[in-house]
């Protein structure tokens, strides 16, 4: 297989050497950094605890440019288009992820920005084509967060027929490769299962080679097959060590049966101060002041579609919890050197990085960046 790079014809070696002079998530730091979820209403913490944030665009480029300056590698936004009820009615109000990429790339100078795209809302040629025009405007910033619409109510709300689990992956594997053709490709026709292009064409191509970042979070057989197929990272919801380590080995192993590299990142809550006590007082606020109406309805709907939780009452808090928390992420709470201990261990297991929330984003970023960065280049994780 070969691509071209700057008009010339360019082996996959080629093509990472490229990537890992060009694209920050391709760069040699040991464990990247993301901002998560910083577009919607509450972040990713469904809790009434006190906060700085707010989900505006002034906020956001306020956070957007901390993090860039401060050497952050990317910006992953939720999609979303209805909230969870509860008191909360949490991530109601939101920032549309395509839009708010080009906008926030002309903001920042080094960070990348992502898109987190619903494929049965968009179709292939739109997506690519809004795709490459921000990798443009943000000069090879861009990248894409594919998902498969698994919020039900949301998907009904465009008037679109939830499909069943794996074959929304069978169309999302479609719709990924119609994505890479179009910008790749020129005056090709497509016919399958769910799209029909005819004499698919598109310019200006993404300034990434050989496309932009593709970022999935399945973890199923399926999520697992996709993302070794199409993703550039598989974004790990990590309840345990040793079901991360399993799943990490599965994606790496599919994704070499399919002649390439699906690196394994995951997300986290940060909650970090100078002692202990005081890093797990601001855990426990938000937990006190948690939405349970609104969790309780994401975990319906998790328990749907995931059956390895059961249906135990103290499995089932323990999931509400950590969606109160962190939107299911791993929480990492303690000193500054405790959260860099912990980064290491998952650093360890394979894990090259983490979208990370906060309660109050931009404030504890800024903590995070003082006390937090420093410890992580000592450590190796960062130069």
């Amino acid at each position: 297989m070969t691509s071209s790079i700057d008009g010339q014809t360019s082996h996959p070696d080629d093509i990472a050497e490229w990537r890992e002079r060009n694209v920050p998530m391709f760069n040699k730091n040991r464990f990247k950094l993301g901002v998560f979820g910083l577009n919607c209403s509450h972040g990713c913490t469904i809790s009434h605890a006190e906060t700085t944030f707010e989900p505006t665009f002034e906020h956001n480029v306020k956070i957007a440019q901390l993090a860039d300056k401060i050497g952050f590698e990317f910006l992953l936004p939720v999609g979303r288009w209805r909230h969870f009820g509860g008191t909360t009615q949490f991530n109601g109000t939101n920032l549309e992820v395509y839009t708010w990429a080009a906008a926030i790339a002309c903001h920042t100078k080094d960070i990348m920005v992502f898109a987190t795209s619903h494929v049965p809302t968009v179709h292939p040629i739109l997506a690519a084509k809004q795709s490459a025009t921000i990798d443009n405007i943000s000069n090879g910033r861009f990248g894409i967060n594919v998902v498969c619409g698994w919020f039900k109510p949301e998907m009904e709300m465009f008037g679109v027929k939830q499909l069943p689990h794996d074959e929304r992956y069978v169309m999302a594997n479609e719709w990924m490769s119609c994505v890479k053709r179009l910008w790749t490709e020129q005056d090709f026709d497509h016919d399958g299962q769910f799209y029909k292009i005819d004499q698919g064409f598109l310019s200006p191509k993404p300034v990434q080679q050989p496309h932009p970042v593709v970022i999935n979070a399945g973890s199923s057989p399926a999520g697992i097959g996709f993302s070794a197929r199409h993703a550039d990272y598989n974004l790990l919801s990590i309840t345990s060590v040793d079901k991360a380590a399993d799943i990490i080995a599965q994606i790496e192993s599919q994704a070499a049966e399919h002649g390439r590299r699906c690196r394994a990142m995951s997300y986290a809550l940060v909650c970090c101060r100078d002692t202990e006590a005081e890093a797990q007082a601001l855990y426990q606020r938000i937990i006190d002041e948690g939405d349970w109406g609104a969790a309780n309805m994401i975990i319906e709907l998790m328990l749907g579609e995931n059956y390895s939780y059961g249906s135990n009452k103290d499995e089932i808090r323990a999931m509400g919890e950590r969606f109160i928390a962190g939107w299911g992420g791993l929480p990492l709470v303690g000193t500054p050197e405790q959260i860099v201990d912990k980064m290491i261990n998952l650093a360890d297991l394979g894990v090259e990085g983490l979208a990370i929330s906060w309660l109050d984003y931009h404030e504890e970023l800024k903590y995070f960046g003082e006390r937090v960065l420093p410890l992580m280049r000592e450590a190796g994780l960062r130069q």
